[in-house]
């Protein structure tokens, strides 16, 4: 995690980017839900459990750290959400995309301007990163540094956010990204 990443890179450079980041209450259409949507109508299969020894396998995590690398924090909580529902209750896997699903939830309240949800969603899934590294006893998970992600949700607790686009523009609005030279397998 860091403040600047090459903005061409991607893990999953098959998957096209959606045309706009959907903001709950914001000016653009509910993605799945209005048919004017980026992802209306479209039929998804169920994705594959996320095995972390072989996360780059996984097209659906690959997928997400895209989309919250290039700022669409909401489609990327949704794919960390599929992740989750399909990885078993109470797991390490289920506990860590908790935390991914909770940054990426403090990504949509940046957009939402809402400061206090930022807040909350960044220092909660900051909570989660130490407690799953302390469970799994490893510096890395599915080729994330814990030290990293606990940096960057207590940064982005801590970050003030002003003058960003409204209306679905995919910016890095966290200044966080998950970076390519921290991918690592481990």
């Amino acid at each position: 995690m860091a403040n600047s990443v090459d903005e061409t890179f991607r893990l999953l450079p098959s998957a096209e980017l959606p045309s706009y980041t959907y903001v709950p209450g914001g000016s653009v259409p509910h993605p799945v839900r209005d048919p004017r949507g980026h992802s209306h109508g479209r039929k998804r299969k169920p994705p594959k459990p996320l095995v972390p020894e072989l996360w780059t396998d996984n097209r659906t995590y690959l997928l997400a750290i895209d989309l919250f690398n290039h700022g669409y924090y909401w489609e990327a909580h949704e794919e960390w959400e599929r992740l989750w529902r399909v990885s078993g209750p109470d797991t390490t896997v289920s506990r860590f995309l908790k935390g991914l699903i909770k940054i990426s939830a403090a990504g949509v309240k940046v957009r939402e301007h809402s400061i206090h949800g930022v807040r909350r969603h960044a220092a909660s899934a900051g909570e989660v990163f130490a407690d799953v590294a302390a469970e799994c006893n490893q510096d890395r998970y599915c080729g994330l540094e814990f030290t990293l992600l606990q940096f960057a949700a207590d940064r982005a607790a801590q970050l003030r956010y002003k003058g960003l686009a409204d209306g679905g523009v995919p910016e890095r609005g966290m200044r966080v990204v998950l970076e390519r030279r921290r991918l690592t397998r481990g």
